[in-house]
């Protein structure tokens, strides 16, 4: 009986944790999805207003953050590149959706298809691919970004990050 008690403590305490949680994201309007963006082209976003539809977290910076748009009118929002990546991978709009990706060098929207990607930045999740509007030597293009997301080539992974940075 002794047992029982700390565990209905614990599930209460969890279940308090959560209802915080979900509250707060309705007081303050969270957008996770925003509708009417027929013309697809990127929506003005506001630093704490955003939440990451793949991860969930508040979007606190604008410098990685991307938005992926389908026909329909309908947006996401992300704070690390990666993540749209991860996201959209099984969804059936993957190749027509409109993606916009933040770039580091111009601070403007640009089209992640044309966008050129970092390998050892620093971004929200650890996945190191900023996006950048001109090519420089290491930069690599769309497709190479988004295979190396897939399989796991980011500085995520202890063994990529070390042959990168040469560190843990």
């Amino acid at each position: 009986m002794k047992k029982i008690i700390p565990l209905y403590l614990v599930l209460i305490l969890v279940m308090l944790i959560v209802i915080i949680f979900f509250s707060l994201g309705v007081s303050k309007k969270m957008v996770v999805v925003k509708d009417g963006n027929i013309k697809q082209i990127p929506i003005e976003m506001q630093v704490g207003v955003y939440q990451d539809a793949d991860c969930g977290m508040v979007i606190d910076e604008l410098k990685d953050a991307s938005q992926v748009i389908i026909k329909s009118g309908k947006s996401w929002f992300f704070h690390d590149h990666g993540g749209f990546v991860k996201w959209l991978e099984d969804k059936e709009f993957r190749d027509s959706a409109k993606i916009w990706v933040m770039s580091r060098d111009t601070k403007r929207w640009v089209d992640a298809r044309e966008a050129f990607y970092s390998l050892r930045d620093t971004t929200p999740m650890g996945y190191g691919f900023a996006a950048y509007e001109k090519i420089e030597e290491s930069f690599i293009d769309f497709d190479t970004m988004r295979l190396r997301v897939l399989r796991g080539e980011t500085l995520q992974n202890p063994a990529i990050r070390k042959q990168l940075l040469g560190k843990q």
